[in-house]
Parts: C-alpha cells; sequence; structure tokens
C-alpha cells in the first residue's frame, strides 16, 4: 500500500493503492501540522466518513442547507421564540439537512444565544441511526464584529461554519455600500481571512446580489475569497431577478472562469420573486451547484425563497433526467416539518402548495377519481407517504364540488 501527499500550499490530493482495491483520489483541505502517519484502514475510514468542508466525495451527492431559522424568519410575522427555533433546530436534524443556517448572531443576543444553544445541543448530537451530525451555521456580514460574534455562536458545534457576505451588484455597491470594487475585493478577502483565523475552517462566501453583478467582477472577488480560505462559495439570486436558463449559465460560468472553484462546493441561493426560485435553485444544480439552500414551506424575505420540499422531491421525482442528484434528507419528515414550521410561525400553507398543501393529494374531478380508482399512479406522481402523510381517506377523493374539505394526519 501507498500514500502520496501533494505539496500545494492549501489543498492537496490522497491517492490510496491497496492490493485489492482500485486507486481512489479525493481532495482534502491541507490542514497545518503534519499529518501523522497512518494506516490504510483508518484512511479509509476517516475519508468515507468525515465532513470535508470543501469536498463532497460522491459527485451526485447534494448538500441541502437550511435557511428557515435565518431567512426564513426575516419573512414578515415569521418570528419564533428560541424554544421553537430550537424545536426547529432538531427536527430539520431528523429530516436529514446538511447545513442548520442557525441565524444571524450579531443582529442581537437572542439570536447570538439561540444559535448557540442549538451548536451546543443539535451540533453535537446524531439524528439518525447513520450517526449523521448537522453543520450549524451563523451569518456574519464582512465585518469583524459580525465574524467574532458568529463564531462565539457555532463554535460549540462539531461541525461549526461561518458564513460571510458582501454585495458586489453595481446597484448595491452605489446605494448601499458606497464602497468601490476595489474596496469590495479587499473587504472580502481580509474578512475570509479573518474568519479562517479565528480557528474556522469552514468558512462560506456569498457576494449578495450575484445575478445582477458584473461578471468579470464576480470572479474576481469570488477568486480571492477561495485565495483568502473560502470553503463554499454561494451564488444569491438576492432579489429573485434570473430565470432558470440564465442562472444556470451563471453557476457554469463561475465554475470554468473563478480560480480554485472546483477546489470548493458551489451553492445557490435563489428568492422567488418571480416565482422561479425552486426552478432556479434545480438549474443551479443540474449546472454544478452541490448546496442548495432553501427553506420549509419556501418562506423568507418578500416572496421567499426555494422551498425545500420541492427541491427536494424534484430531485427524487427526476433524478434520472438531472442526471442521478440526490440529496441526504429522509423525505418521510417534510409533512412534520412543514407543520411545525406553519404553526410556530403562523406562515399559513396554501391549500395548492406543492408537496404539502391540504390539496396536493386531493382529487376532486370525476376523470381524476375514476383515474385513481383504477391505479393511484395516473395523478400521483409521488406518494403523500413518501413525505410521511396518512391519508384519513385513502384515495384522497373529495365528496361533491369545492365542498369536500381534505383531512389527513401525520
Amino acid at each position: 500500500m501507498a500514500t502520496s501527499l501533494s505539496n500545494t500550499p492549501s489543498f492537496f490530493s490522497l491517492t490510496i493503492r491497496g492490493p485489492t482495491t482500485t486507486t481512489r483520489t479525493f481532495s482534502y483541505l491541507k490542514p497545518s501540522k503534519t499529518l501523522p502517519r497512518k494506516s490504510f484502514s483508518i484512511i479509509t475510514c476517516t475519508l468515507n466518513n468525515a465532513y470535508i468542508p470543501h469536498h463532497i466525495q460522491d459527485p451526485n451527492r447534494i448538500r441541502i442547507l437550511d435557511t428557515t431559522l435565518r431567512d426564513g424568519e426575516q419573512a414578515t410575522g415569521a418570528s419564533m421564540t428560541p424554544k421553537q427555533k430550537l424545536a426547529i433546530a432538531h427536527q430539520l436534524a431528523r429530516l436529514g439537512v446538511d447545513i442548520i443556517e442557525a441565524g444571524f448572531p450579531a443582529s442581537n443576543k437572542a439570536d447570538l444565544e439561540t444559535a448557540k444553544l442549538i451548536a451546543q445541543e443539535v451540533g453535537n448530537l446524531a439524528a439518525s441511526d447513520d450517526g449523521h451530525i448537522p453543520v450549524i451555521s451563523g451569518l456574519a456580514r464582512c465585518n469583524k464584529n459580525d465574524i467574532v460574534k458568529a463564531w462565539e455562536a457555532v463554535k460549540y458545534a462539531k461541525y461549526p461554519r461561518i458564513h460571510t457576505f458582501i454585495a458586489t451588484s453595481e446597484i448595491h455597491m452605489k446605494h448601499k455600500l458606497r464602497m468601490s470594487k476595489e474596496q469590495v475585493i479587499e473587504k472580502a478577502r481580509t474578512m475570509v481571512a479573518y474568519a479562517r483565523s479565528l480557528g474556522c475552517n469552514d468558512v462560506q462566501f456569498s457576494p449578495e446580489d450575484a445575478g445582477r453583478s458584473e461578471r468579470e467582477f464576480l470572479y474576481e472577488v469570488l477568486g480571492e475569497a477561495i485565495k483568502a480560505g473560502a470553503t463554499t462559495i454561494c451564488i444569491p439570486d438576492t432579489v429573485g431577478y434570473t430565470w432558470p436558463r440564465e442562472f444556470g449559465q451563471l453557476i457554469a460560468d463561475i465554475k470554468s472562469n473563478t480560480y480554485g472553484a472546483t477546489n470548493v462546493v458551489i451553492s445557490t441561493h435563489c428568492h422567488n420573486d418571480l416565482g422561479l426560485a425552486v426552478a432556479n435553485t434545480l438549474e443551479g444544480a443540474y449546472s454544478g451547484a452541490r448546496q442548495l439552500e432553501v427553506t420549509i414551506n419556501g418562506i423568507g424575505e418578500r416572496a421567499g425563497n426555494a422551498s425545500l420540499e420541492e427541491v427536494v422531491m424534484s430531485l427524487k421525482c427526476k433524478r434520472e433526467l438531472l442526471g442521478g442528484l440526490y440529496t441526504g434528507v429522509d423525505t418521510k419528515h417534510i409533512a412534520m416539518t412543514s407543520k411545525m414550521v406553519e404553526d410556530y410561525t403562523g406562515m399559513k400553507v396554501q391549500p395548492h402548495k406543492p408537496i404539502v398543501g391540504a390539496n396536493a393529494f386531493s382529487h376532486e374531478s370525476g376523470i381524476h377519481q375514476d383515474g385513481v380508482l383504477k391505479n393511484k399512479s395516473t395523478y400521483e406522481i409521488m406518494s403523500p407517504e413518501d413525505i410521511g402523510i396518512h391519508r384519513s381517506n385513502e384515495l384522497g377523493l373529495k365528496l361533491g364540488k369545492l365542498r369536500y374539505v381534505y383531512l389527513y394526519c401525520i
């Protein structure tokens, strides 16, 4: 058996050869200290089970970052108590999301303390038999105070992450930040490096309003953030302005033209102002993004975010068309999670909402009822049991035009 390490300063490839195995090469973030000599079995165990911030071993595996507790709570009227946020975090862990964005710790003391509690409890407890423990992330603007408070909140988790951002579109830089391009680049570079200097080896960087940013400038900002130590670069369609073909091309172009982009995870964060958040998110995944940022029931600023349940079930139903992409989400927990978020935030789910709406698995048309009675798959592309719903009416048939209220229990 032979183990070889390259001498590149930030990243290296680890190649393992065994007498009965084929050669397997993984990218891995090089630690600051020299790795001790390890046996073949220990190394492969570490590679198979450990969370690697900047790399996903299976190229078809999609990480799901749920930001219900941060961006979702920014929906008007959707505030939650610390106890409710902790309960939702536990439920998100059972759901199997990879990263929980626990809040914006610098916004107020309560948010900091709640994020810290989530990091301490949810960020250290296996929520399923496979031992899955989610990454706990805290949002921070590109300034030292925000970053320090984010680290203060999440550092107690087994897998802590700092997510820092700065706007890069011309309209934001001119009217909101009042900063030049050079100043924005310098701020992004120095603040990502500062986050790493605190001891956080998992730093996500986002160029806010990337969808309206000048392309060459965007490549430059992202490249500098990666050089400074960012492990995930998130591409936000902050105002929901792009459309699927456009957003997919943006992800592909960033992957092809940004320094170091192949050595980090590319993420999407799509808003729903034109009703395209889910479509843009899926197109981003198809074009190379391997982390998708979503919220339960699609709640969030203005028209909301990409909906977790819609994104996850679309990937599940259309996996072959999307090149075999899949998530680690246990979909049988979707209905319960949706109901919990609805109850705690007071943001009611409309009856015709895809996947979790009360009418999503009900049938009133006589033609539809006839088909469902013969074979459910005639009008149902998924089973309600797939998301944890058990219908009180087995076939979901409505009795009488527009008068039967569809009932289900979880």
